[in-house]
């Protein structure tokens, strides 16, 4: 495979004058991805005072589908664009290399980011489909303002947020801490390691399980895999989006722990056992999504799809 040993990540990567130590490496995307949730404060204090706070945070019970989309996007925008602003000052300054080479390089990037889009969607289709043969999930009937087509308006702008968020995590797991390791020692160690990183990050998220855990674990190798064999972080970035959008505000399912504000188009709620729906986790949390990873590795593995090997090995 030599898409794994001569990704162009790793090209990219050796662009600069030096390539960050992993022992730096380790603790900084910790602190840049901690530092970067600190944008979100100023707006945490305004929604606040405009719709007061509750036991579980503010309070957005009543609020329209599409207003409340509009703030969940701002959430998440705020709460990870700074990701991109501390990698491009410490690739500048530090490593001597502009931003593009975290893998957004501009040919076929139109084309990738929509077969990522595509991919994540599926993905996570299959996910509930094995929910939905295995009896996992029933249609719920919550607020009719909320759900539908009356959701509509929310549950596309709150796509906008899920964009900056999946790209922001993307570029720095797979875009700077994968083929910064993999470029200065091994490209299994920066997978190992930007795996593990990947998983971590998520470790303090609500109703975190032993499942839960390896199921980020098993994402991290597989948007690894997918980036490294593609040479690009735009694919990847989609389809980190797309499944984190469509698992909260097309299906209603929890986010990693977390409820997808700005309504939902379709209300599922998993039922059964947790190691199989994920439980108060969502479906990530569960085996049913476990499947659907192990089944992306392998394909993304062995696939042998010859227009996808030359797109990624670039003379």
């Amino acid at each position: 495979m030599e898409w794994f040993t001569k990704s162009r990540l790793f090209d990219l990567a050796r662009q600069g004058q030096r390539l960050t130590h992993i022992a730096v490496v380790i603790p900084l995307s910790f602190l840049f991805a901690l530092f970067a949730q600190l944008g979100v404060i100023p707006l945490v204090i305004i929604m606040g005072s405009i719709y007061g706070f509750s036991e579980n945070g503010i309070s957005m019970k009543g609020v329209p589908a599409l207003e409340a989309g509009f703030w969940m996007s701002l959430q998440l925008i705020l709460s990870f664009v700074l990701v991109y602003a501390i990698l491009w000052a410490w690739l500048k300054f530090f490593e001597k290399r502009p931003f593009w080479t975290l893998g957004y390089e501009a040919k076929n990037a139109l084309m990738q980011y929509g077969r990522g889009f595509l991919a994540g969607a599926l993905m996570f289709g299959g996910a509930v489909a094995i929910l939905a043969v295995t009896g996992g999930v029933v249609f719920e009937q919550g607020d009719p303002t909320q759900q539908g087509f009356a959701a509509l308006g929310g549950v596309i702008i709150v796509l906008l947020g899920w964009i900056v968020q999946g790209g922001a995590e993307e570029v720095l797991i797979r875009g700077w801490v994968l083929p910064v390791i993999g470029a200065r020692y091994k490209p299994w160690i920066g997978l190992l390691v930007s795996s593990l990183i990947f998983a971590l990050l998520h470790g303090l998220n609500p109703g975190l399980s032993v499942i839960a855990l390896i199921n980020l674990a098993l994402f991290g190798l597989f948007a690894g895999l997918y980036a490294m064999r593609e040479g690009s972080m735009w694919g990847i970035s989609a389809l980190h989006s797309v499944w984190n959008w469509v698992q909260g505000n097309f299906f209603g399912f929890e986010v990693s722990g977390t409820n997808a504000g700005g309504g939902t188009l379709l209300n599922l709620k998993e039922t059964g056992a947790d190691w199989l729906t994920g439980g108060a986790f969502g479906p990530e949390g569960g085996l049913a999504v476990t499947i659907v990873l192990f089944i992306a590795i392998a394909v993304t593995l062995f696939w042998k799809s010859k227009a996808i090997i030359q797109e990624v090995i670039v003379e």
